[in-house]
């Protein structure tokens, strides 16, 4: 070979060509996966406006300072996303993580909590998780996991996040009589819901011809359809329950799109104050609480992007595993440190990887957008959830195709599987899935008088969800709540 064909040093250390992509996809990729989490820098400022115990706010002032909540978001998503493309070469991003959030803007309630407080907590959640990386038991807990139950996992995450996009657009509902419905009485009968189902069928149809770009074009087209109609019809409004208005962001182009970032809330955490409000025991119960909700999280999603991106071996192994655990961890300590909740792997990533991202190029690519939206938020903003959401629908079709490796007529493995796959989507929670099917394949390898074949951490984990779904009574035989 000679000098000039040799591989470049970004080839030989992201293996971009050995994975079958380019660094055009790589930028793709990486691009529609910033679109597809850029809802989280509105939600993450949203859920943690609220005053805490005290009255104060997040980020200081009289009145909740969501600019220096969605900068601080937007750059501790950026710089852990960066870190995981550049140390873990894997094509997962990190942010702030939904749910987790709402977990600590419901622990700063608890009488004398501060949000210091709270986000003290989630920096020791994260120094516990970065122990449990560094002594390998989160990689071997995450071996120990049977194959056909990762590919469940992975199913599950599949229709989870098809059910995400469809609740973001607003195209399934609160029904009338019913649980969930179709969109306004089973009709398309708004101009939000209209730009849903053309993005969407964009997406299927540039799919079905095979075009590159599929997502994003769907995406970029959705947005560009409610720019038309935001400035013809002015719905201006946003409401999430109202089916005629926007459900997160107005897609409209801001006066300018530059803005200085509020840093604010960064460095605002306190590890002894917890203590000395709750004492011991409350704050091991809370750590407990969002850590276990967060470790197996990751493990999911982890699953699911791997094996979208086919980068699993034939044992179901990935590569780097460690150092995906580590820097995901890290994502943890970094968010309290930054004081915008906990940071993990986003399952939304795997709509870069059917993008054909393949290394970590498209991470970095997803960091450096979040760093600009520190400053350009008010142009990211103008992406609408009805615009982006197509892209998770289609995400979730293609993930969930790995149903087909489940070997449905063996009852020992078909129970489990199943119980991991719907318990995710209907209890709109990746951890609960996980733990039902971790508990049910403990418990019918048991009876089915396998017990021996079990991995002793697959009884460590279940015991640990069981104690996990009974944390409630746990509080409040404990005087927590």
């Amino acid at each position: 070979m000679t000098e000039s064909s040799s591989p470049s040093v970004v080839e030989k250390y992201f293996k971009v060509a050995e994975r079958g992509s380019s660094l055009l996809q790589e930028v793709r990729g990486g691009i529609v996966t910033f679109f597809s989490m850029v809802y989280i820098l509105v939600l993450n400022p949203i859920i943690l406006s609220g005053p805490d115990s005290t009255g104060a706010f997040l980020g200081g002032g009289l009145e909740p300072n969501i600019p220096a909540i969605a900068a601080a978001t937007a750059l501790v998503a950026g710089i852990m996303s960066i870190l995981m493309g550049a140390a873990a070469n894997f094509p997962i991003a990190l942010a702030a993580g939904l749910g987790l959030n709402g977990m600590i803007a419901g622990f700063v309630q608890i009488p004398g909590m501060t949000w210091a407080d709270g986000m003290g907590i989630v920096v020791l959640e994260g120094i516990v998780i970065v122990l449990l990386v560094l002594t390998g038991l989160r990689e071997a807990i995450f071996r120990a996991v049977p194959k056909f139950l990762r590919s469940a996992i992975s199913v599950g995450i599949g229709l989870f996040i098809a059910f995400i996009g469809l609740v973001n657009a607003g195209i399934v509902r609160p029904g009338q009589g019913v649980i969930v419905s179709f969109a306004v009485n089973n009709s398309i009968s708004t101009w939000p819901l209209v730009v849903f189902i053309v993005a969407l069928l964009t997406i299927i149809v540039l799919m079905v011809r095979r075009v590159k770009g599929a997502l994003l074009i769907g995406i970029v087209t959705g947005t560009l359809l409610a720019i038309v109609i935001e400035k013809i019809f002015g719905l201006h409004q946003l409401s999430h329950d109202d089916p005629g208005s926007w459900g997160l962001t107005v897609p409209a182009f801001p006066g300018s799109p530059v803005q200085i970032p509020d840093f604010s809330t960064v460095g605002q955490f306190s590890i002894v104050g917890p203590f000395e409000k709750l004492g011991v025991i409350a704050v091991i119960v809370l750590t407990f609480s969002i850590m276990l909700a967060d470790f197996f999280d990751t493990l999911g999603t982890m699953v699911a992007v791997g094996t979208e991106a086919g980068l699993v071996d034939e044992r179901g192994q990935l590569p780097r595993t460690r150092h995906i655990l580590l820097i995901d961890s890290l994502g943890v300590v970094a968010g309290g440190v930054g004081g915008v909740s906990t940071n993990t792997s986003f399952v939304e990533s795997s709509t870069g990887v059917a993008e054909g991202a393949r290394t970590g190029i498209s991470s970095i690519v997803t960091g450096v957008a979040f760093l600009l939206a520190t400053f350009l938020s008010p142009l990211f903003a103008i992406v609408p959830s009805e615009a982006a959401a197509p892209a998770l629908v289609v995400v979730g079709f293609l993930i969930m195709q790995q149903v087909a490796e489940i070997a449905w007529q063996e009852l020992r493995i078909a129970i489990p599987s199943f119980m991991a796959i719907v318990f995710m989507p209907f209890t709109y929670s990746i951890t609960v899935g996980i733990g039902f099917g971790f508990i049910v394949h403990v418990l019918v390898e048991v009876v089915a008088g396998n017990a021996k074949k079990v991995h002793p951490l697959m009884y460590l984990t279940s015991v640990v969800f069981f104690i996990y779904f009974a944390l409630e009574p746990i509080s409040y035989l404990l005087g927590i709540k």
